[in-house]
């Protein structure tokens, strides 16, 4: 990547969490100035690089990952997506047959790298989805495509139990869902009662 493109990444992500580079900086820990224009380059105008370990300092204190500041830096803008908190997931009404929100309201968030629009993000609550995805991560879910065994995918049942797993085996009138936290047990769900189940296309963490 080049000097400046990985810089102009830093003012993004600041920008996407509203605030300046100095007020990054500063809520990762690290000198106020330390992402300034001014330090952008050495006293004999060569360029400073940023360190790995201010990088990191950074994406953690706004919760972003590598891959958001690389799609940041390769000029990636990524979509908005629909958010939705999972309580309301179980509840009636929030979806479609297919498994898509409807209705208006909903707040956008913005996901770098995401490519496609045919999807929405849906913010974790509670510790079943632990270790892989814990509480105020948000998952990227897309309804339309095809799930396959091994997959990270949420899945609702007729009931409005929604469920974040991994996808077993898979038959004609049963679907295998096995637990990311390994206190719950694996479920065996009727296909009759699940009304949709999406793949887990991305998640912030």
């Amino acid at each position: 990547m080049r000097h400046s493109a990985i810089w102009k990444a830093i003012d993004e992500l600041a920008a996407r969490n509203g605030l300046s580079a100095s007020g990054l900086a500063k809520r990762a820990g690290l000198d106020p100035t330390a992402f300034n224009k001014s330090k952008r380059k050495a006293a004999d105008g060569s360029p400073r690089w940023l360190s790995t370990e201010s990088l990191n300092k950074a994406l953690e204190a706004v919760g972003a990952s590598l891959e958001d500041f690389a799609a940041l830096a390769e000029g990636r803008q990524g979509r908005t997506a629909p958010l939705l908190g999972f309580a309301k997931a179980g509840s009636d009404g929030f979806f479609d047959d297919a498994g898509f929100p409807v209705g208006d309201g909903w707040e956008q968030v913005r996901f770098p790298g995401l490519e496609t629009d045919a999807v929405y993000a849906l913010e974790i609550a509670g510790d079943s989805m632990e270790p892989v995805y814990r509480k105020g991560d948000r998952i990227v879910v897309a309804p339309g495509a095809p799930v396959r065994r091994g997959d990270r995918v949420v899945a609702k049942t007729h009931e409005g139990e929604v469920l974040a797993k991994v996808l077993g085996r898979a038959t004609e009138r049963m679907v295998e869902l096995l637990s990311l936290n390994p206190a719950y047990p694996p479920r065996e769900i009727p296909r009759t009662e699940l009304a949709w189940m999406a793949r887990i296309l991305w998640a912030s963490q």
